[in-house]
Protein backbone atom coordinates (compact mmCIF):
# COMPACT_ATOMS: atom_id res chain seq x y z
CA UNK A 1 0.00 0.00 0.00
CA UNK A 2 1.41 3.38 -1.03
CA UNK A 3 1.36 6.45 1.20
CA UNK A 4 2.75 9.08 -1.14
CA UNK A 5 3.95 12.28 0.54
CA UNK A 6 4.26 15.71 -1.09
CA UNK A 7 7.80 15.92 -2.50
CA UNK A 8 8.84 19.04 -0.49
CA UNK A 9 7.62 17.38 2.72
CA UNK A 10 9.47 14.13 1.97
CA UNK A 11 12.73 15.87 1.07
CA UNK A 12 12.44 18.17 4.10
CA UNK A 13 11.82 15.27 6.48
CA UNK A 14 14.71 13.23 5.07
CA UNK A 15 17.03 16.24 5.20
CA UNK A 16 16.10 16.82 8.84
CA UNK A 17 16.81 13.15 9.58
CA UNK A 18 20.21 13.37 7.85
CA UNK A 19 21.09 16.54 9.81
CA UNK A 20 20.07 14.90 13.10
CA UNK A 21 22.11 11.80 12.21
CA UNK A 22 25.12 13.97 11.39
CA UNK A 23 24.80 15.90 14.65
CA UNK A 24 24.45 12.67 16.64
CA UNK A 25 27.59 11.38 14.92
CA UNK A 26 29.46 14.42 16.26
CA UNK A 27 28.05 14.13 19.77
CA UNK A 28 28.24 10.42 20.54
CA UNK A 29 31.01 7.86 20.50
CA UNK A 30 33.57 6.35 22.84
CA UNK A 31 33.65 9.77 24.54
CA UNK A 32 30.34 11.64 24.50
CA UNK A 33 30.45 15.39 23.98
CA UNK A 34 27.76 17.68 25.33
CA UNK A 35 26.16 20.09 22.88
CA UNK A 36 27.70 23.06 24.73
CA UNK A 37 31.16 21.50 24.56
CA UNK A 38 30.68 20.71 20.88
CA UNK A 39 29.63 24.28 20.06
CA UNK A 40 32.56 25.67 22.04
CA UNK A 41 35.00 23.42 20.17
CA UNK A 42 33.46 24.37 16.81
CA UNK A 43 33.80 28.09 17.61
CA UNK A 44 37.44 27.68 18.69
CA UNK A 45 36.76 28.39 22.36
CA UNK A 46 36.60 24.78 23.55
CA UNK A 47 39.18 22.64 25.29
CA UNK A 48 41.91 20.97 23.26
CA UNK A 49 40.60 17.41 23.71
CA UNK A 50 37.13 18.34 22.46
CA UNK A 51 38.65 20.13 19.46
CA UNK A 52 40.78 17.11 18.54
CA UNK A 53 37.81 14.76 18.88
CA UNK A 54 35.63 17.03 16.75
CA UNK A 55 37.97 18.09 13.93
CA UNK A 56 40.39 15.17 13.71
CA UNK A 57 38.05 12.26 14.38
CA UNK A 58 34.32 12.88 14.18
CA UNK A 59 33.73 15.65 11.65
CA UNK A 60 35.60 13.94 8.76
CA UNK A 61 33.89 10.66 9.62
CA UNK A 62 30.43 12.24 9.72
CA UNK A 63 30.99 14.05 6.40
CA UNK A 64 32.17 10.87 4.73
CA UNK A 65 29.25 8.85 6.11
CA UNK A 66 26.80 11.41 4.70
CA UNK A 67 28.55 11.64 1.32
CA UNK A 68 29.18 7.91 0.83
CA UNK A 69 25.66 7.02 1.97
CA UNK A 70 24.17 9.57 -0.43
CA UNK A 71 26.19 8.18 -3.35
CA UNK A 72 25.27 4.56 -2.63
CA UNK A 73 21.58 5.36 -2.13
CA UNK A 74 21.43 7.39 -5.35
CA UNK A 75 23.35 4.78 -7.36
CA UNK A 76 20.99 2.05 -6.19
CA UNK A 77 17.90 4.07 -7.14
CA UNK A 78 19.34 4.94 -10.56
CA UNK A 79 20.34 1.35 -11.34
CA UNK A 80 16.96 0.00 -10.22
CA UNK A 81 15.23 2.51 -12.47
CA UNK A 82 17.46 1.87 -15.47
CA UNK A 83 17.47 -1.92 -15.22
CA UNK A 84 13.83 -2.03 -14.09
CA UNK A 85 15.01 -4.50 -11.49
CA UNK A 86 14.19 -3.98 -7.79
CA UNK A 87 17.30 -5.92 -6.70
CA UNK A 88 19.84 -3.86 -8.63
CA UNK A 89 22.50 -1.91 -6.73
CA UNK A 90 26.25 -1.29 -7.08
CA UNK A 91 27.23 -4.22 -4.86
CA UNK A 92 24.96 -6.72 -6.60
CA UNK A 93 26.30 -5.64 -10.00
CA UNK A 94 29.92 -5.94 -8.85
CA UNK A 95 30.79 -2.23 -8.97
CA UNK A 96 31.60 -1.88 -5.27
CA UNK A 97 33.72 -5.05 -5.18
CA UNK A 98 35.59 -4.00 -8.29
CA UNK A 99 36.28 -0.54 -6.88
CA UNK A 100 37.47 -2.15 -3.65
CA UNK A 101 39.77 -4.40 -5.70
CA UNK A 102 41.34 -1.29 -7.24
CA UNK A 103 41.91 0.19 -3.79
CA UNK A 104 43.32 -3.10 -2.51
CA UNK A 105 45.71 -3.26 -5.48
CA UNK A 106 46.93 0.24 -4.63
CA UNK A 107 47.61 -0.87 -1.06
CA UNK A 108 49.12 -4.24 -1.98
CA UNK A 109 51.60 -2.87 -4.51
CA UNK A 110 52.41 0.21 -2.43
CA UNK A 111 51.06 2.56 -5.10
CA UNK A 112 48.89 4.40 -2.58
CA UNK A 113 52.05 5.88 -1.10
CA UNK A 114 53.03 7.57 -4.37
CA UNK A 115 50.20 10.13 -4.48
CA UNK A 116 46.81 10.56 -2.72
CA UNK A 117 45.02 10.39 -6.10
CA UNK A 118 46.40 6.95 -7.02
CA UNK A 119 44.10 4.95 -4.74
CA UNK A 120 40.80 6.57 -5.82
CA UNK A 121 42.05 6.58 -9.42
CA UNK A 122 42.53 2.82 -9.37
CA UNK A 123 39.19 2.33 -7.59
CA UNK A 124 37.39 4.38 -10.26
CA UNK A 125 39.25 2.62 -13.06
CA UNK A 126 38.31 -0.83 -11.76
CA UNK A 127 34.70 0.27 -11.28
CA UNK A 128 34.60 1.46 -14.90
CA UNK A 129 36.08 -1.81 -16.11
CA UNK A 130 33.57 -3.80 -14.07
CA UNK A 131 30.58 -1.95 -15.50
CA UNK A 132 31.98 -2.21 -19.00
CA UNK A 133 32.46 -5.95 -18.49
CA UNK A 134 28.97 -6.22 -17.00
CA UNK A 135 27.23 -4.72 -20.03
CA UNK A 136 29.53 -6.65 -22.37
CA UNK A 137 28.58 -9.95 -20.74
CA UNK A 138 24.89 -9.05 -20.59
CA UNK A 139 24.76 -7.95 -24.24
CA UNK A 140 22.03 -5.72 -25.61
CA UNK A 141 19.10 -7.65 -24.12
CA UNK A 142 19.54 -6.12 -20.64
CA UNK A 143 17.39 -8.87 -19.16
CA UNK A 144 17.26 -8.45 -15.36
CA UNK A 145 18.29 -12.07 -14.83
CA UNK A 146 21.13 -11.81 -17.35
CA UNK A 147 22.45 -8.60 -15.79
CA UNK A 148 22.31 -9.99 -12.26
CA UNK A 149 24.10 -13.18 -13.31
CA UNK A 150 26.74 -11.11 -15.11
CA UNK A 151 27.03 -8.88 -12.04
CA UNK A 152 27.53 -11.91 -9.81
CA UNK A 153 30.31 -13.08 -12.12
CA UNK A 154 32.01 -9.68 -11.96
CA UNK A 155 31.58 -9.44 -8.18
CA UNK A 156 32.95 -12.98 -7.72
CA UNK A 157 35.95 -12.22 -9.90
CA UNK A 158 36.68 -9.02 -7.96
CA UNK A 159 36.18 -10.82 -4.67
CA UNK A 160 38.60 -13.52 -5.76
CA UNK A 161 41.19 -10.85 -6.57
CA UNK A 162 40.76 -9.29 -3.13
CA UNK A 163 41.04 -12.70 -1.45
CA UNK A 164 44.20 -13.45 -3.44
CA UNK A 165 45.76 -10.18 -2.37
CA UNK A 166 44.82 -10.97 1.23
CA UNK A 167 46.28 -14.47 0.94
CA UNK A 168 49.56 -13.19 -0.55
CA UNK A 169 49.77 -10.14 1.69
CA UNK A 170 53.44 -9.47 2.50
CA UNK A 171 52.89 -8.35 6.10
CA UNK A 172 50.16 -8.24 8.79
CA UNK A 173 49.67 -4.49 8.38
CA UNK A 174 48.89 -4.86 4.68
CA UNK A 175 46.50 -7.72 5.48
CA UNK A 176 44.73 -5.55 8.03
CA UNK A 177 44.37 -2.71 5.51
CA UNK A 178 42.97 -5.09 2.90
CA UNK A 179 40.46 -6.49 5.40
CA UNK A 180 39.33 -2.93 6.10
CA UNK A 181 38.49 -2.43 2.43
CA UNK A 182 36.85 -5.84 2.24
CA UNK A 183 34.52 -5.24 5.21
CA UNK A 184 34.02 -1.49 4.84
CA UNK A 185 34.75 1.07 7.56
CA UNK A 186 34.99 4.81 8.18
CA UNK A 187 37.26 4.42 11.19
CA UNK A 188 40.29 6.73 11.44
CA UNK A 189 39.36 8.85 8.43
CA UNK A 190 40.70 12.40 8.06
CA UNK A 191 39.95 15.43 5.93
CA UNK A 192 42.44 14.08 3.37
CA UNK A 193 39.95 11.28 2.70
CA UNK A 194 37.12 13.82 2.48
CA UNK A 195 38.91 15.82 -0.24
CA UNK A 196 39.62 12.61 -2.17
CA UNK A 197 36.03 11.35 -2.09
CA UNK A 198 33.92 14.50 -2.42
CA UNK A 199 34.88 15.52 -5.99
CA UNK A 200 34.20 11.99 -7.28
CA UNK A 201 30.90 11.77 -5.41
CA UNK A 202 29.83 15.22 -6.64
CA UNK A 203 30.52 14.29 -10.28
CA UNK A 204 28.77 10.93 -9.92
CA UNK A 205 25.75 12.51 -8.21
CA UNK A 206 25.35 15.13 -10.95
CA UNK A 207 25.55 12.52 -13.73
CA UNK A 208 23.01 10.22 -12.09
CA UNK A 209 20.51 12.97 -11.24
CA UNK A 210 20.70 14.06 -14.88
CA UNK A 211 19.06 10.79 -15.93
CA UNK A 212 15.73 11.33 -14.16
CA UNK A 213 13.53 12.07 -17.19
CA UNK A 214 15.11 9.30 -19.28
CA UNK A 215 14.52 6.79 -16.48
CA UNK A 216 10.86 7.82 -16.32
CA UNK A 217 10.56 7.29 -20.07
CA UNK A 218 12.16 3.85 -19.78
CA UNK A 219 9.32 2.65 -17.56
CA UNK A 220 7.25 2.58 -20.77
CA UNK A 221 9.83 0.43 -22.55
CA UNK A 222 12.84 1.22 -24.74
CA UNK A 223 10.86 1.87 -27.94
CA UNK A 224 8.48 4.24 -26.16
CA UNK A 225 11.40 5.98 -24.45
CA UNK A 226 13.10 6.62 -27.78
CA UNK A 227 9.81 7.86 -29.24
CA UNK A 228 9.62 10.36 -26.35
CA UNK A 229 13.06 11.67 -27.27
CA UNK A 230 15.22 9.83 -24.72
CA UNK A 231 18.75 9.14 -25.93
CA UNK A 232 19.29 5.68 -24.46
CA UNK A 233 22.97 5.45 -25.43
CA UNK A 234 23.81 8.70 -23.67
CA UNK A 235 21.67 7.71 -20.70
CA UNK A 236 23.52 4.41 -20.44
CA UNK A 237 26.89 6.18 -20.75
CA UNK A 238 26.01 8.72 -18.04
CA UNK A 239 24.74 5.96 -15.78
CA UNK A 240 27.87 3.88 -16.28
CA UNK A 241 30.28 6.79 -15.75
CA UNK A 242 28.29 8.33 -12.89
CA UNK A 243 28.07 5.06 -10.99
CA UNK A 244 31.71 4.16 -11.60
CA UNK A 245 33.12 7.59 -10.67
CA UNK A 246 30.83 8.16 -7.69
CA UNK A 247 30.93 4.66 -6.23
CA UNK A 248 34.63 4.36 -7.04
CA UNK A 249 35.39 7.55 -5.11
CA UNK A 250 33.19 6.45 -2.21
CA UNK A 251 34.66 2.96 -1.98
CA UNK A 252 38.17 4.39 -2.23
CA UNK A 253 37.76 5.87 1.26
CA UNK A 254 35.15 3.59 2.85
CA UNK A 255 35.79 0.13 1.46
CA UNK A 256 33.05 -2.09 0.05
CA UNK A 257 29.79 -1.20 1.79
CA UNK A 258 26.93 -3.18 0.32
CA UNK A 259 23.15 -3.11 0.44
CA UNK A 260 22.67 0.62 1.14
CA UNK A 261 21.75 1.10 -2.50
CA UNK A 262 19.29 -1.78 -2.21
CA UNK A 263 17.64 -0.84 1.07
CA UNK A 264 17.09 2.89 0.67
CA UNK A 265 15.12 3.00 -2.63
CA UNK A 266 12.74 0.36 -1.26
CA UNK A 267 12.15 2.40 1.86
CA UNK A 268 11.64 5.58 -0.18
CA UNK A 269 9.55 4.24 -3.07
CA UNK A 270 6.23 3.79 -1.16
CA UNK A 271 6.45 7.44 -0.04
CA UNK A 272 6.60 8.73 -3.63
CA UNK A 273 4.61 8.34 -6.85
CA UNK A 274 7.04 5.46 -7.64
CA UNK A 275 8.46 7.10 -10.76
CA UNK A 276 12.26 6.66 -10.98
CA UNK A 277 12.93 10.42 -11.08
CA UNK A 278 10.93 10.97 -7.89
CA UNK A 279 13.07 8.44 -6.03
CA UNK A 280 16.56 9.66 -6.98
CA UNK A 281 17.08 12.71 -4.73
CA UNK A 282 15.17 11.28 -1.73
CA UNK A 283 17.24 8.08 -2.01
CA UNK A 284 20.44 10.12 -1.88
CA UNK A 285 19.32 11.96 1.26
CA UNK A 286 17.93 8.78 2.81
CA UNK A 287 21.17 6.93 2.06
CA UNK A 288 23.15 9.68 3.80
CA UNK A 289 20.96 9.38 6.90
CA UNK A 290 20.99 5.56 6.94
CA UNK A 291 24.75 5.14 6.59
CA UNK A 292 25.45 7.86 9.16
CA UNK A 293 23.12 6.15 11.66
CA UNK A 294 24.69 2.77 10.88
CA UNK A 295 28.17 4.24 11.43
CA UNK A 296 27.00 5.75 14.71
CA UNK A 297 25.69 2.32 15.69
CA UNK A 298 29.02 0.56 15.12
CA UNK A 299 30.69 3.12 17.39
CA UNK A 300 28.28 2.95 20.32
CA UNK A 301 27.48 -0.80 20.28
CA UNK A 302 29.62 -2.35 23.04
CA UNK A 303 32.24 -4.69 21.54
CA UNK A 304 35.88 -5.59 21.97
CA UNK A 305 36.69 -4.42 18.45
CA UNK A 306 34.65 -1.87 16.54
CA UNK A 307 32.19 -3.54 14.18
CA UNK A 308 32.82 -3.01 10.47
CA UNK A 309 30.26 -0.88 8.69
CA UNK A 310 29.87 -3.25 5.75
CA UNK A 311 28.89 -6.05 8.14
CA UNK A 312 26.10 -3.97 9.67
CA UNK A 313 24.67 -2.86 6.31
CA UNK A 314 24.78 -6.47 5.06
CA UNK A 315 22.63 -7.55 8.01
CA UNK A 316 20.22 -4.71 7.19
CA UNK A 317 20.04 -5.85 3.56
CA UNK A 318 19.04 -9.46 4.23
CA UNK A 319 15.42 -8.66 5.23
CA UNK A 320 14.96 -6.78 1.94
CA UNK A 321 15.86 -9.89 -0.01
CA UNK A 322 13.52 -11.96 2.16
CA UNK A 323 10.64 -9.55 1.62
CA UNK A 324 11.06 -9.71 -2.16
CA UNK A 325 11.36 -13.49 -2.03
CA UNK A 326 8.04 -13.75 -0.19
CA UNK A 327 6.38 -11.37 -2.66
CA UNK A 328 7.63 -13.44 -5.60
CA UNK A 329 6.37 -16.64 -3.99
CA UNK A 330 2.91 -15.13 -3.59
CA UNK A 331 2.97 -14.19 -7.30
CA UNK A 332 3.82 -17.79 -8.21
Amino acid sequence: MSHSLPRPLLIGALTALAVIAGLASLLFGAVDLSLDRLVAAASGDGDRIASIILFDLRLPRALLALAVGAMLGLAGAALQGYLRNPLAEPSVLGTSNAAALGAVAAIYFGLAQLHPAVLPGLAIGCALLSLGLLFLLAGDAESPLTLILAGLAVATLAGAGISLALNLSPNPFAAMEIMTWLLGSLENRSFDHVWIALPCIAIGTAMLLWNGRALDALTLGEDAAQALGADLKRTRRRLLLGTAIGVGGAVAVSGAIGFVGLIVPHLIRPLTDRSPSAILLPSAIGGAALLTLADLGVRIIPSTNELKLGVVTAFLGVPIFLIHLMRERRLW
